[in-house]
């Protein structure tokens, strides 16, 4: 067993914790579950809805979710399969069809749903959307799917599948826009050898609710870069789960989200390292700004006895621009091995730094331009990982736009 204590603290002020890569044996106090029975990977799973209570919001899994602003998702609201639609943009090379539940590959992955919410929408769903890279594949152009919700009163159920064969490669980006209930539900199974970027882009009328389970599952030597960018809807609430058919897997989770007054966005994360060899690494950072404005973040990793030689690390980083907004952060790692490369984990969460501010002023940049140059470095580092030009260029744009509202808050603060 090797020990890797190389990596730096966050830099941040305000709340944090740092859990630097560290070997199993150390001593980890933060979120660690080692009692039998209260592992994340022991979650209740059916795709029965009935068989899943309805939550009270006192469960460690619905305490940070507004759950009244669900609508009904969690109780017995109208559940149609129609309500979204898509827009592709095809790519040589890649198949996409929307086929009957019957005669579709649903359940590929292996994933069983994990909440009600998940449930009501495998029981609801009446097609598939399948998009299929064929193994051997190399797709240069991202293929770009749209989905735009038609504002009905009545809540969408959705499912997407993707697979990506042996030794191919690809990019996969959904777009989500418009407004809509939506809850659906999200495979994706890569090949040996098969690497795949995956994009889930929340941006959506601020009226939305997007209620998402996602299930990855990566072959031998495969790579997976899956991330998440919320921007719009009143209550965005995904639960990302990544695990191995072989050694020598790769998943790497990335999320980016800007929270503004009333806004509510989640993101829980589950890594199972169930195969020696394999890599994780999780970056998600947000910022926030606007009265009610609250962002939640969990990050589960698990390594298994048999997962030996394993290295994890995840991270999350939240920037509060204004009072009446809260991030809630929670790193948690589960170890059951001490044979492993590297595990650990860090949370932090901090508000606008002021000594930055003032260095960049002294230096003669007006404050505003100052405030704009503070936020752009604090997400250019994800939009640099993200790699996907056309997913870059709107995260831009986005940021932008929070910009500006950012610079109008703060010069209502500083008139009053």
């Amino acid at each position: 067993m090797t020990t890797d204590t190389t990596d730096s603290p966050v830099e941040t002020t305000g709340l944090s914790t740092d859990h630097s890569r560290a070997s199993a044996d150390a001593a980890h106090s933060h979120g660690v579950r080692t009692s039998p029975g209260t592992s994340y990977a022991d979650r209740f799973a059916s795709t029965d809805p009935e068989a899943f209570e309805v939550p009270t919001g006192r469960e460690e899994e619905w305490r940070f979710t507004p759950l009244r602003r669900l609508r009904g998702l969690l109780q017995d609201a109208p559940l149609r399969g129609e309500g979204v639609t898509a827009d592709v943009s095809g790519v040589d090379g890649v198949t996409v069809q929307t086929v009957p539940v019957a005669e579709s590959r649903r359940g590929l992955s292996g994933y069983v749903p994990i909440d009600r919410v998940s449930a009501r929408a495998w029981a609801a769903t009446e097609k598939v959307m399948t998009i299929d890279v064929p193994a051997g594949t190399e797709v240069a152009e991202p293929l770009v799917v749209t989905l735009t919700g038609d504002g009905g009163s009545e809540a969408v159920a959705g499912h997407l599948l993707v697979t990506v064969g042996a030794n191919a490669r690809a990019s996969v980006v959904v777009f989500f826009e418009g407004s809509a209930t939506y809850a659906e539900n999200v495979e994706i199974v890569l090949g040996d050898g098969a690497a795949l970027t995956f994009v889930s882009y929340q941006d959506w009328q601020p009226d939305a609710v997007h209620h998402s389970n996602a299930h990855a599952v990566v072959g031998r030597d495969a790579e997976l870069k899956h991330v998440s960018v919320s921007f719009g809807g009143d209550l965005v609430r995904h639960d990302t789960t990544a695990v191995y058919d072989g050694p020598g897997g790769s998943a790497e989770l990335l999320g980016l989200y800007f929270a503004d007054a009333g806004q509510h966005i989640e993101h829980r994360l589950f890594v199972d390292h169930n195969e020696p060899k394999t890599r994780s690494d999780v970056l998600y950072k947000g910022a926030l700004q606007g009265d009610g404005a609250h962002s939640v973040w969990i990050g589960n990793v698990l390594i298994r006895p048999e997962a030996e030689g394993i290295d994890t690390y995840e991270l999350n980083r939240n920037l509060v621009l204004t009072d009446g907004a809260r991030a809630d952060s929670v790193p948690n790692l589960e170890i059951e091995t001490g044979e492993i490369e590297g595990a650990g984990h860090a949370s932090a969460t901090g508000r606008f730094d002021d000594e930055q501010l003032f260095y960049l002023r002294a230096r003669g940049i007006p404050e505003e331009a100052a405030r704009r140059l503070v936020l752009r470095g604090f997400f250019a580092e994800m939009i640099g990982r993200i790699g996907v030009d056309v997913v870059g260029e709107r995260m831009l744009a986005a940021i932008e736009a929070e910009l500006e509202i950012a610079m109008q808050t703060a010069g209502a603060e500083v008139d009053a």
